[in-house]
């Protein structure tokens, strides 16, 4: 089996929206900035983010968005507020938003191990 050469990304958060930098981290850890990229091959990239706490917030995305999960019961839909994620960790703010545009399937676990995020 092949050995994949990983690189260690740095990125600054600072002034930066949490759309637009996890699309960009998402690339780079799935691999798709390679020219051996492979669907089925995890080929991705180490990726640290440092300064998660200064990301630049648009609009009234603090108390209009809103994340949602089920518990698998009955009447088990849970909601919170991204002011509420921001107030208890910024990075998990961003780690949320890079989680859920990689692709849904066995790889997605490996990936995010991949990703270090620091307030």
């Amino acid at each position: 089996m092949k050995t994949i050469d990983r690189d260690i990304h740095t990125i600054d958060a600072t002034g930066k929206t949490p759309g637009r930098l996890a699309t960009a981290i998402a690339r780079l850890l799935i691999g798709k900035h390679r020219p051996s990229y492979a669907p089925n091959v995890d080929g991705g990239d180490h990726v640290q983010i440092t300064n998660a706490a200064k990301m630049r917030l648009t609009g009234k995305k603090l108390e209009q968005k809103v994340y949602y999960r089920h518990t698998e019961y009955a009447n088990g839909l849970k909601t919170q507020t991204m002011r509420s994620v921001w107030t208890k960790d910024p990075a998990d703010v961003l780690r949320r938003a890079v989680s859920r545009m990689l692709p849904k399937n066995k790889l997605r676990a490996e990936r995010m191990k991949r990703l270090v995020v620091k307030n």
